[in-house]
């Protein structure tokens, strides 16, 4: 007996594969104690550029960031401690993102450098920055950096007693007096403690550190540095470390006779991406840059600093100044059940180019809304590796493999910790004031990861051995 003949929809011979049928339990709309449940969002424009033209333009995984959100961003922050204290530096931090066209466009609004790294150093410097605007930190700045900092007049941190020892003797090899500042670290109420940077302000060491460079022929305390910690949600720590770095101030003043020059309180305002472990979004609890800017400059004005001696405040914020103006696109790769029936899909971009995952709850939103039921989904990268996750459980809509994805906020940090793991780093572009589209990194080939290595001859494809 012949088969029947194939539905008029299916090419004969041809018959579709079976997909046994899953039932998941839906509850669209139901009420919480912050309302309604979440509504349909999709996200088709990254600062008016059409999501699927940059796609179709430069393939995914792609960076994305917008040059009018980070001007728009720095000058409001600018502004904010402006109006509170009469001397305010911002100096960009490169270790959150050390893109040329980033940092180019934070130094045009005015920001310095703040790095971390004879490599940052010469990153700032290759962008035509002057070594007197450059904050050099770090706990490892080797000799002949140092040297190159001295020579040039960057404002060097000290984070230790080798520290301090190396620059006494390249001041000595100067002969001149070589103004430097310390990093201290304190308690500010919140845990855990950032102990590891710098001398111990609670137990004195620090004071001790300010009567030794006090007593030296060949230093001078130039400024007094502290950062707290990262992603930092309580401003009141903020006005405990200003409080106390003024304390600080004023005793070396009675040591020196003359107050430093500055005051670094570092950075670690929040930004806008949301940590795994918050119940609400970082929307609705991450203070206001007003609240950082009240508790630092409040103690600052307190003290009663004449107008000829005020020092400079001096800020590295990175993350809250350039998170949100990143965002990446990737691309549903694969789509599939778990084990259970949970549903879960594969993208093209995970842990090695969107390594703050691990810690935040990033906005996950469909470029193309096709209909259909949200379900909770697991969002995995295309690593082979199990803890390659994405997003660990996401309300989407039901996606087709080729449908893109935009994630928000990626700007701090993914850039630099980006990994040549299993995959190479993707492109990256600018979308400028008035729309242009630059591309600002290229993806990367196979010789960008093999260029730097050697294969011994005897190890050579087709060598006799």
């Amino acid at each position: 007996m012949s088969p029947p003949p194939a539905p008029a929809s299916e090419p004969a011979g041809e018959r579709q594969a079976y997909v046994p049928p899953t039932i998941v339990a839906h509850q669209s709309g139901l009420a919480n104690k912050f309302g309604r449940g979440p509504t349909r969002r999709s996200l088709t424009r990254i600062d008016g550029v059409p999501v699927t033209d940059l796609v179709e333009r430069f393939g995914t995984p792609l960076f994305v960031f917008g040059e009018r959100r980070l001007r728009r961003r720095f000058r409001d922050v600018q502004r904010t401690f402006n109006v509170r204290w009469p001397k305010v530096q911002f100096a960009w931090s490169y270790k959150t993102n050390h893109l040329d066209a980033v940092c180019r466009i934070f130094h045009d609004e005015g920001a310095w450098a703040e790095v971390v790294s004879e490599v940052e150093y010469a990153m700032a410097r290759r962008l035509g920055v002057p070594g007197e605007q450059i904050v050099f930190n770090g706990p490892y700045k080797p000799t002949e950096s140092l040297r190159t900092a001295v020579a040039e007049g960057a404002h060097i941190h000290i984070d230790h007693h080798d520290e301090l020892w190396d620059l006494e003797r390249i001041a000595c090899e100067h002969g001149r007096p070589v103004p430097v500042a310390i990093r201290v670290n304190m308690d500010t109420g919140t845990y855990p403690r950032w102990g590891r940077f710098g001398f111990d302000l609670d137990g004195g060491e620090a004071l001790d550190v300010v009567r030794r460079i006090a007593a030296s022929p060949h230093l001078e305390l130039g400024g007094l540095h502290t950062h707290i910690g990262t992603y930092m949600l309580a401003p009141e720590a903020y006005g405990i470390a200003a409080t106390k770095l003024v304390e600080l101030a004023q005793r070396a003043r009675e040591l020196t006779g003359r107050l430093p020059r500055y005051l670094d309180l570092g950075g670690g305002f929040a930004s806008h991406a949301t940590l795994h472990a918050q119940y609400s979004p970082a929307s609705d609890t991450v203070p206001p840059i007003e609240a950082y800017a009240d508790a630092i400059t409040t103690p600052l004005l307190a003290a009663g600093f004449r107008a000829d001696e005020a020092p400079t405040l001096i800020l590295e914020t990175g993350r809250a100044l350039v998170d949100d103006a990143g965002s990446l696109i990737a691309r549903v790769v694969a789509s599939k059940r778990l084990p259970g029936g949970a549903r879960a899909i594969v993208i093209d971009a995970g842990l090695n180019v969107l390594f703050t995952s691990l810690w935040y709850r990033h906005e996950v939103l469909p470029a193309l809304d096709r209909g259909g039921l949200f379900e909770d989904t697991t969002v995995f990268g295309p690593l082979c590796m199990n803890i390659d996750v994405v997003r660990p459980s996401v309300l989407l809509p039901p996606l087709e493999v080729g449908d893109p994805l935009v994630i928000r906020p990626v700007g701090a940090y993914n850039v630099t910790q980006s990994l040549q793991f299993i995959r190479l780093r993707p492109a990256m572009v600018l979308i400028g004031d008035g729309g242009q589209i630059d591309l600002i990194r290229r993806a990367e080939e196979l010789d960008d990861l093999k260029g730097p290595e050697r294969l011994p001859d005897r190890l050579a494809p087709g060598h006799a051995r």
